[in-house]
């Protein structure tokens, strides 16, 4: 026998021991002093068993068909095993590398902090906290344990988070002045913490379900990647439609001309700026069919109207314009 690994564990035992040397093949017995280990894995090279309990310190030997091998010291601590308290943050990405702090007593000397079955990068390590790198893992619940010389703690269970995926938003298009509702749809979307719209962080936001929310838009201008941040890490361009566009206030400036027949009929141009996404045009509050030629001119069809002067108003999903006066002729 060459080393053992741990040296040391607790009275009550159950804890692994693997055990390094030579010519380990067809292993029959390991004695923890004179009582037996439960063998638990054999190859040429290693062996690994559960301790058996005991108590000081005693002789680790290996008996093969070869014969017993030199022997090598084991100290039963009388150190208390770990018991783990709390977990801070208790959810993670999937990708792991977020640092998670462990508060409990008796820790120690830890030398190993498992998560489900993959150990994290131990920190730092005092009797009552550890911080540790969190390893990656899948989706899914995993036990917490840290061993100790001690033993092995009792569990706390962590999350693993998968990364939140937005795949639209609705309306995509706002004012530039921000605080309309937005419905935001994708997946992992449960424990948001955060929403973006581009730098700006959403005014506020509603969980519906784990596919949809809500936010409050923030004021902007261009066009925006939406996020959504959770546990799981930040969403990230992938399929979908991610992006809202901000809308200045649409302003009408001139009508070209300002009367018409009160029969309707009459073509009116209308030029202004912001009005690329115009979605309505009124007479009077009367709606006129229209086409929208760039961001700065518009074309409507006057509805038929009663004689008399009637204000001309258009609209876009960043909200209604200015108004301006337009006379109907009596026939």
């Amino acid at each position: 026998l060459t080393a053992l690994s741990p040296t040391s564990g607790p009275t009550s035992g159950g804890n692994t021991v693997t055990i390094t040397g030579t010519n380990l093949t067809g292993t029959t017995q390991v004695l923890f002093g004179t009582t037996p280990a439960t063998i638990l894995t054999n190859t040429p090279t290693q062996i690994t068993v559960t301790a058996p309990a005991g108590t000081g310190t005693v002789n680790v030997t290996a008996t093969t068909p070869g014969g017993t091998s030199n022997s090598l010291p084991y100290t039963y601590s009388t150190v208390s095993a770990p018991t783990l308290t709390n977990l801070s943050p208790t959810s993670g990405p999937t990708s792991g590398g977020n640092t998670v702090t462990i508060t409990g007593t008796n820790l120690t000397g830890t030398t190993q902090v498992l998560f489900g079955t993959t150990p994290a990068t131990i920190l730092t390590n005092t009797a009552t906290h550890i911080t540790v790198t969190a390893p990656a893992g899948p989706a899914s619940v995993v036990n917490v344990t840290v061993t100790t010389p001690g033993g092995i703690s009792n569990p706390l269970s962590y999350i693993y988070v998968a990364a939140p995926v937005v795949t639209g938003v609705s309306p995509q298009f706002g004012p530039d002045t921000g605080g309309n509702s937005v419905t935001i749809t994708g997946s992992g979307l449960a424990l948001a913490s955060a929403v973006h719209f581009g730098p700006s962080l959403a005014t506020g936001f509603t969980v519906i379900s784990d596919s949809q929310l809500t936010a409050t838009a923030p004021p902007g201008t261009g066009t925006v990647v939406v996020t959504v941040t959770t546990p799981g890490g930040t969403s990230t361009l992938g399929p979908g439609n991610p992006y809202y566009t901000y809308l200045g206030a649409p302003v009408i400036n001139s009508l070209i001309p300002d009367e018409g027949s009160s029969l309707g009929g009459d073509s009116v141009t209308i030029n202004g700026s912001n009005l690329t996404y115009t979605d309505s045009v009124t007479f009077g509050g009367v709606p006129a069919s229209f086409s929208v030629l760039s961001d700065n001119l518009a074309v409507a069809t006057a509805p038929a109207h009663a004689a008399g002067t009637v204000n001309v108003q258009l609209h876009t999903p960043a909200g209604n314009s200015n108004t301006l006066p337009f006379t109907y002729d009596p026939v």
